[in-house]
């Protein structure tokens, strides 16, 4: 039985394929009622649906948008760290700070290093852990899908690979002339890609994949 993913949900959820014509209507509709007009419509939800309506290959793909880790579906663009700057100062700053370790005191949202993007390297035997990731496409699938927080969704491909190799290039992992595409953000090495084992027990949602946990 082949099985869809959604966003909004965790990863690990999954809904049978015979479900879809209800659980799209359902699930992306909800988004749309719960979100400003404006802001579902800039991440790709219509003004309303027809409830019970099959859901077409792109109604599925406007909202199936999560990469995995090995980087499969990455959407086409490019963007360095210039790029990446000015997109960043514009649009992230305010909350992750102009050296992006934060912005302490901001209200009703996380502090200090909450917020934090750079500055963990070291950390991951300690008790407060900030480098934590082995993948660089999660950087890249979290700010397409999520920021930035006050109009997720609204950032063209080529601003977030521009900002993924921003804050990549800030933290030391990659060179700032570096140009990051669907091609070369897969190859990004970072530190703790070696920080993980196989682990063999199956996810209790989906039997046949397996995950990894930390070695910390």
């Amino acid at each position: 039985m082949k099985r869809l993913t959604y966003p909004g949900a965790p990863p690990s959820v999954s809904i049978p394929h015979r479900h879809n014509t209800i659980a799209i209507a359902f699930i992306a509709g909800g988004f749309a009622s719960a979100l400003p007009t404006g802001l579902a419509h800039s991440q790709g939800y219509p003004s309303k649906y027809d409830f019970g309506a099959t859901a077409s290959e792109q109604d599925i793909a406007a909202v199936a948008m999560a990469i995995p880790a090995d980087g499969k579906g990455l959407p086409p663009g490019k963007g360095d760290y210039a790029a990446g700057k000015t997109v960043y100062e514009a649009t992230c700053a305010a909350c992750h700070g102009t050296d992006l370790k934060g912005v302490a005191g901001l209200p009703d949202m996380p502090s200090g290093l909450a917020l934090r993007l750079i500055g963990g390297r070291g950390t991951l035997a300690s008790m407060n852990p900030e480098s934590y990731w082995p993948y660089a496409t999660t950087l890249f699938d979290y700010i397409r899908r999520a920021m930035p927080y006050s109009a997720p969704g609204s950032l063209s491909n080529d601003e977030v690979y521009a900002i993924t190799a921003y804050i990549l290039a800030e933290g030391n992992i990659i060179d700032k002339t570096t140009v990051i595409d669907a091609e070369a953000l897969p190859k990004v090495q970072m530190p703790n890609r070696d920080g993980f084992i196989p682990d063999p027990r199956p996810d209790s949602s989906n039997s046949d994949r397996s995950s990894t946990r930390s070695m910390r």
